[in-house]
């Protein structure tokens, strides 16, 4: 596959524990991979992966960063808005700072970076957005409610922009990964481990191999936009 036809994934967050295996498995399936976080990681020398610092709350770096991505590949055909952050305590006990914080990167931050790609992706007529929300967005959890409101506008966010890019030929979707082995999930103890894989019906926390590989089975299709993926098997209460 020459330069110009390569498919290529901008990967948000990329130096966590879920982007590094997004980065990996979209590297494995011979995407060009644009790995943005807020402080450049060191990665493996691979020929089709970049490493950029992102600030996902700074629009105008946003829309500049991006603007340098398109400029020099051409196109952009999908985006992973995975930057995410928590700063969890009871509602009332929550900073303003810690407020603006976790909505800025979780929520603001992917809506900048999805404006930022939509006319590059319009203009192809292909593309697709990938947001990363969470069980914690549709349910809510206790001591979250920073990070469950800010997930929760995820979901609305992905379905506004599939209906205004949809007649483009741009796919939204939004996936909740569940809980997996990561640096966000290794400050829990054992017994808050145990709890949350007693939640699901398969009695077991998900692998950031498999959530990595629906991925870019999603990155790959063409009919689906709008929807929400839940990829492990808690089951939320009907509302």
């Amino acid at each position: 596959m020459n330069a110009s036809s390569q498919r290529l994934v901008l990967i948000t967050g990329a130096a966590g524990g879920l982007g590094r295996t997004l980065a990996e498995t979209f590297l494995g399936e011979q995407w060009r991979v644009i790995a943005a976080s807020h402080r450049r990681a060191d990665w493996s020398e691979a020929n089709l992966l970049t490493a950029i610092e992102l600030d996902v709350t700074d629009a105008d770096s946003v829309q500049s960063k991006i603007a340098d991505v398109i400029a020099q590949h051409g196109r952009i055909d999908c985006l992973i808005n995975n930057a995410g952050v928590t700063a969890d305590a009871p509602s009332w006990q929550i900073e303003d700072d810690a407020w603006d914080r976790v909505m800025n990167v979780n929520l603001r931050g992917a809506f900048f970076c999805a404006r930022a790609v939509a006319r590059q992706m319009a203009k192809q007529r292909d593309g697709h957005i990938i947001n990363v929300s969470s069980f914690g967005g549709r349910a809510g959890a206790r001591g979250q409610a920073n990070y469950a409101a800010s997930k929760a506008g995820l979901l609305g966010l992905t379905q506004s922009i599939a209906k205004e890019l949809g007649s483009r030929n741009v796919r939204v979707n939004a996936v909740l990964p569940g809980v997996l082995p990561t640096s966000m999930t290794a400050q829990l103890k054992p017994e808050q481990l145990d709890e949350f894989a007693r939640a699901n019906a398969l009695g077991r926390i998900n692998s950031l191999d498999e959530v990595a590989r629906f991925f870019v089975f999603l990155a790959g299709t063409q009919n689906i936009s709008g929807q929400v993926f839940q990829l492990d098997s808690r089951i939320a209460p009907w509302t």
